[in-house]
Formats: C-alpha cells, structure tokens, sequence
C-alpha cells in the first residue's frame, strides 16, 4: 500500500483510529491528509492534521507523550487507517490517558 492508493475524502482527510499496541486500548481519532501520513512513516511517530488550526501536529510534541508508531494498517476499503502505537502517557488534551473516557448516560 502507498500513500497515493489511499481514499481521502474531498477535504484530503483520512480518519485514524489510534491504539495502544499491547493493550488493544483505544487512545483517540484524529484526520490525518496525504503530508501527515507520509511524515508518520518517515518519523515513526504519529502525526496528523487539525481541522480547527488548519495545520499539521506532532502528537505529543508539546507534552511530550510521544506516540511511537508500531504499524500502520489501512482498512480493506482504503478510506481508514489503524495507527497502533506505543503512547508513553495521556492521549487526550484533558489529561486522560484515553479520549474514551465518558459514557452516555441514560436517565433523563
């Protein structure tokens, strides 16, 4: 698989799910475009595109919980991507160590 065989959507979006290697543990979903796939490869570390900065992001960089890629593996329809990774701490902005941290709670 190469990064041109990928299906981003008309934004040039792909969604990435992100996963702790060794737990199975969903840590987030983040987009990543065509750039952001290529220096996740070329680095070994996740990076990905924010739609609210409209500019690429190191995961990680600025807190530094790194995430350093395991693999990466592509879904059979191409248009979704599984980053497993090794994330040393939180995943989430808030401090969680996953972004799936809240459930739905069901009384009115």
């Amino acid at each position: 698989m190469k990064v041109e065989d990928l299906k981003f959507d008309a934004q040039g979006l792909i969604p990435c799910v992100v996963q702790q290697y060794d737990t199975g543990e969903v840590l987030m979903v983040a987009w990543m475009n065509a750039e952001s796939v290529a220096l996740t490869l070329e680095t070994g570390t996740t990076w990905f595109w924010s739609r609210s900065r409209q500019e690429l992001w190191n995961k990680g960089a600025t807190s530094g919980n790194m995430q350093q890629l395991r693999e990466l593996l592509v879904d059979c329809d191409a248009d979704t991507l599984l980053a497993r990774v090794d994330s040393p701490g939180p995943a989430c902005h808030t401090g969680n160590r996953t972004c799936f941290f809240r459930t739905f709670d069901n009384e009115d």
